[in-house]
């Protein structure tokens, strides 16, 4: 469908049949689009090389783009496992019997019509379609540029798996075009009950000034781990490793690692394994002091003022030097997106004031942000990270997918005034 308009009135109305769904249905469908995206690995990685011709590999986009037999067989195995997952839909939240006899019931219910904007991660396109099938909702997906070859290839896979179950292949839609397909789904009041996008902070800053439509932004991660002066250093310095360099394109990984003075001694051997994966630092001055001649002077950069609540999404990150644990919370709260942060620390009252003073939807204490992934937390997969309050906070996976409604039985209840 070339008009966005019809596009989004089929999803719509492919919408209500979803609700008529059987549980039972939705499980075996998740299942047979894990096993036929497997058994079409060849046209969905044929399809994804002619998105990655167009991109540079060194660019740190250029891995989450990428899909291999493998990671096809993991995207496979987190289909299976949501399938398995219990339904959100029909949950009682809430019952009471009133005095006059109305009986109520708060029950949880789809959205209905989710819309996600995304950039080059076609693996969104199958967990969107694995979280929005299982908790009741349709989907319109509207994918970058970057990756439309394979999003294409995957949801005509998709599509046919449908088709074969007997739904309305519209149940999950993708929205092709520019700029005014996306103003379309934004615009789409009465047609699309939600809008989610998953990117970086320019995308999510578009979206929440153009939607007349609710959103729930996810995605941007400017994360920061704090080494306390009770900080174990080995322990802490596995972990700012991790943190920062398993995978440096995601929104969960290390951008300002923040010092307690009292530590600074040890910052050179906190910062070791850094030097050996060629990560850049931008050191403020104090912390600058202390590695210069002892890191890598080729990676070595003194910080600016906007080098601070930076999400790098590359081999790179800040060093701040405070001193107390107030000043670390304050620099965190100010320069942090509200996503993961992380103390280093082997005292249980520095601890507690981090985790509860600090202002972000996930917050660790020994452990790094890395963690931080709707799979990883039980969830089955992740539709995004929201970093705000409303609604939904942190990892949101089939539960953050419904809503409610109250539901009233009564016999006749008549009310006086």
């Amino acid at each position: 469908m070339n008009n966005p308009e019809t596009l989004l009135a089929a999803v719509r109305k492919a919408s209500r049949a979803l609700l008529r769904t059987e549980p039972e249905t939705i499980n075996a469908l998740l299942t047979a689009i894990a096993d036929e995206a497997e058994a079409n690995a060849g046209e969905i990685l044929s399809a994804n090389a002619a998105d990655l011709s167009r991109k540079n590999p060194e660019d740190p986009m250029y891995d989450r783009l990428r899909l291999t037999s493998e990671r096809l067989g993991a995207i496979a195995a987190d289909m299976r496992h949501v399938a398995g997952l219990p339904s959100p839909v029909g949950r009682v939240l809430e019952q009471r019997t009133l005095p006059n006899g109305l009986e109520l019931r708060k029950v949880s219910v789809p959205f209905g019509v989710v819309g996600v904007i995304y950039e080059a991660r076609p693996n969104v396109t199958f967990d969107v379609t694995a979280l929005c099938l299982k908790s009741g909702n349709a989907c319109v997906l509207k994918g970058g540029s970057d990756a439309a070859e394979t999003n294409r290839a995957v949801v005509s896979v998709i599509h046919r798996v449908l088709r074969r179950f007997g739904m309305d292949p519209m149940t999950v839609a993708y929205l092709d075009g520019g700029h005014e397909a996306t103003e379309s789904l934004l615009g789409a009041r009465g047609l699309v009950d939600l809008v989610i996008p998953r990117g970086g902070r320019r995308l999510i800053d578009t979206v929440r000034e153009k939607a007349r439509v609710p959103v729930i932004e996810t995605g941007a991660g400017v994360c920061h781990t704090y080494f306390d002066v009770a900080g174990d250093l080995a322990l802490g310095s596995a972990v700012v490793h991790n943190a920062k360099t398993r995978r440096v394109s995601v929104c969960n990984a290390l951008d300002c690692l923040v010092v307690h003075s009292g530590r600074l001694s040890d910052l050179p051997t906190l910062c070791r394994p850094l030097a050996e994966s060629e990560v850049r630092i931008e050191a403020d001055c104090r912390s600058l002091e202390v590695l210069d001649g002892v890191y890598p002077d080729n990676l070595l950069l003194k910080a600016t003022e906007e080098s601070f609540g930076t999400e790098f999404l590359s081999m790179a990150m800040t060093i701040k030097v405070v001193d107390s644990i107030d000043e670390a919370i304050d620099h965190v709260n100010r320069y942090g997106s509200g996503h993961s942060e992380s103390i280093i620390t082997a005292d249980p009252v520095a601890a507690e004031r981090f985790c509860n003073e600090v202002d972000a939807a996930c917050v660790y204490t020994n452990a790094p942000t890395s963690w931080t992934d709707g799979a990883q937390f039980g969830l089955g997969a992740e539709i995004g990270i929201s970093t705000q309050k409303l609604h939904a906070r942190g990892p949101m996976a089939l539960s953050e997918l419904n809503t409610y409604k109250w539901i009233i039985r009564g016999e006749g209840q008549l009310r006086s005034r």
